[in-house]
This record gives structure tokens, C-alpha cells and sequence, in this order.
């Protein structure tokens, strides 16, 4: 009887681990099949079109640096990339439309500043900027060039006296509220100490179309679409908004060297859905700073006034995160809120 009972125990006491045993290997065994079948999707990687979304028109920098990353993703993987621009709001249109994407790796977005940092620190947004992305890398910081009207202003220190003189009168324009151009604005005002009008536009061509015409004042913007301009005479390049001059307009002072300490720029960087499987992310970044390493293809943007520049995901989170302060200081500056978009 005792010898029974014991045994009873014993086997009891054994079914226990040998329940939770085969529990953990079923749980191995779904582990290792999902991690099989994963890696098979990503090996396959891409196997079909990519979208890169743009939060901006065909035709502005955003929009050119899409274009350029795409086509060497086509001639690295041989699939057609589709720049697909979805301007407004800021870049919130776009950056939704891709935070609930599926994160199969064919919907990435080429964002910016303004989407990425600027607009979740002035308005209640449908996504989570650090939350509902998988970064990739960082692509390139653009300093902003400050111009103006040719018969408004020939430099930064005259514009700051005339603004001095006409509080209120004079008007800075941008591509929309919420932009890193309306900070830029907006830093001029705070460092100055002078008031001037905002004149948020949707979207750049028409911005600087007034801009051209003499509707407006001044404005600033990254350089690409603005060097041209300035060369034909149609705009007159009053300052560059780095820490130092750029090398695409050596010519064109910094504005810190009238203003110490000013900076305004605006960065692009590609980022897919959350969710999106490390090794796509990994493929995607690997490839992102192969192309940009290639003195060639980063000198495109270089002489276009922009600075090359890769990161890590890693990195990339980090760095979103130091420009989310850098940017709610300014925005704290300019006394402007939430619902300012």
C-alpha cells in the first residue's frame, strides 16, 4: 500500500515538469517555425515594389532625395521603388498614412523634421513619432538659407533693422505651420527681439512664387530649390542658417555671424511602420549607407547645400529625441502651443 502511494506521488510529481517540458517545446517549436518562416520572407526581401512616401510636392528637396535613395534601391535589389508625395498638414497625412501601414517593409517614408518632431510638439497627431516608427537612418541635415525679395533687403542686419523700424509690418513666409521654415521664423523673432507677420503657404511652390512677386518678404528654406533662384537674380540669398557657411554658397555669410548663435535647419530621414522586421530594417540601412558613402552620390546633395549624413536605427532614435528638445525650447521661445497647426 505504501509502495503504492508512493508511486501515485511520484508520478504525479513527475507529470508537473513533463507537462511544462512539452509546453516549452511547443513554444520552441512555434518559435523556431515563425523564426524560419521570417527569415525566409526576409531573405526574399523585396520580392516586389516599395513605396516611399514624401510628405512634400514632387519637386523640393524631400522630394529629390527620395527619388535618388529609391533609384539605387532599384539598382541594388532590381524592384521598382514609387516615390509617392503626400503633401499637407504639416507632413501628418503622410506620416499616418505610413505609421499604419503594414510593416511588411514596401511602405517607408522619407520624413522630415516637420513631421517627425515639429508637428507631434504643436498639435494633437494620429501617431506616435518615437512609438509608431521603426527608424532606418538618417539621410541628410539641411541648413536653411534665409532670402528675400531683391529690392527688399540686402542683408541679415538690414532686414533685422527694417523689421526694427515697421513692428509688425513685414512679412516671413513658409511652406506651412509647423514647418521647420515657421521656426526658423519664429527663432528670428525670439533672438531679435523684432515682430513680423507668419505666412504659412501649402506647400512651397506657392510661397515662393509670392516670394518672387514681391507679396512677401522674406522666407527661409533649405537650399536646393533656393540656390538657382538666387543665381538667376529672382531672390537674393541674405544668410545661411548653419553653424558656419556652406560650402554650396561660400559667398552667402552665416547668419550666427550676425546673429550669434542662430541655427534653424531641417533633416530627412527614412523610417518604416513599427513592426517591421529587424533584418528589413537592417537590409534597408545597410544599403542606405553603402549608396551615401560613395563620394559620387552624397557629393549630388553636397553641392545642393545639403550634409550627407547616415546613422544607425539606433542613432537615428537618439537623435530624434535631442531635436524634440531642441525644438520644444524654440517652440517655448515663440510662446506657441498645442493646436498651432
Amino acid at each position: 500500500m505504501t509502495d503504492r502511494v508512493s508511486l501515485q506521488r511520484y508520478s504525479r510529481a513527475r507529470a508537473v515538469p513533463d507537462a511544462a517540458k512539452r509546453r516549452r517545446l511547443f513554444s520552441l517549436t512555434i518559435f523556431v517555425c515563425s523564426a524560419l518562416m521570417m527569415t525566409t520572407v526576409t531573405a526574399q526581401y523585396p520580392d516586389r515594389a516599395i513605396r516611399i512616401v514624401v510628405p512634400t510636392s514632387a519637386g523640393s528637396g524631400n522630394d529629390a532625395i527620395a527619388r535618388a535613395i529609391g533609384q539605387r534601391f532599384t539598382d541594388a535589389w532590381g524592384k521598382q521603388v514609387v516615390v509617392d508625395n503626400r503633401p499637407g498638414a504639416g507632413g501628418i497625412i503622410s506620416h499616418e498614412l505610413v505609421a499604419k501601414s503594414p510593416p511588411d517593409g514596401y511602405t517607408l517614408l522619407l520624413g522630415a523634421s516637420a513631421g517627425l518632431v515639429i508637428a507631434p510638439l504643436l498639435a494633437k497627431v494620429p501617431y506616435d513619432p518615437l512609438y509608431d516608427f521603426a527608424p532606418v537612418s538618417l539621410a541628410t541635415i539641411n541648413p536653411q538659407m534665409l532670402v528675400s525679395h531683391p529690392a527688399f533687403a540686402d542683408s541679415v542686419g538690414q532686414l533685422v533693422l527694417l523689421a526694427r523700424a515697421k513692428p509688425g509690418q513685414l512679412n516671413c513666409a513658409s511652406p506651412g505651420t509647423g514647418t521647420s521654415n515657421h521656426l526658423g521664423c519664429e527663432l528670428l523673432k525670439t533672438m531679435t527681439g523684432v515682430t513680423f507677420v507668419h505666412v504659412p503657404y501649402k506647400g512651397l511652390s506657392s510661397a515662393l512664387s509670392d516670394l518672387i512677386g514681391g507679396q512677401v518678404d522674406f522666407m527661409f528654406n533649405g537650399m536646393p530649390p533656393l540656390l538657382p533662384l538666387a543665381k538667376a537674380g529672382k531672390l537674393r540669398a541674405l544668410g545661411v542658417a548653419g553653424k558656419k557657411r556652406s560650402a554650396a554658397a561660400p559667398d552667402v555669410p552665416a547668419i550666427t555671424e550676425t546673429i550669434p548663435g542662430f541655427e534653424s535647419i531641417s533633416w530627412y530621414a527614412l523610417v518604416a511602420p513599427r513592426g517591421t522586421p529587424p533584418a528589413i530594417i537592417v537590409r534597408l540601412n545597410t544599403e542606405m549607407v553603402r549608396m551615401f558613402a560613395e563620394p559620387a552620390f552624397a557629393q549630388r546633395f553636397s553641392d545642393q547645400g545639403a550634409e550627407p549624413q547616415t546613422s544607425t536605427p539606433a542613432e537615428l532614435t537618439l537623435y530624434m529625441r535631442q531635436e524634440a528638445e531642441r525644438y520644444m525650447r524654440i517652440i517655448k521661445l515663440a510662446g506657441l502651443g498645442k493646436a498651432a497647426i
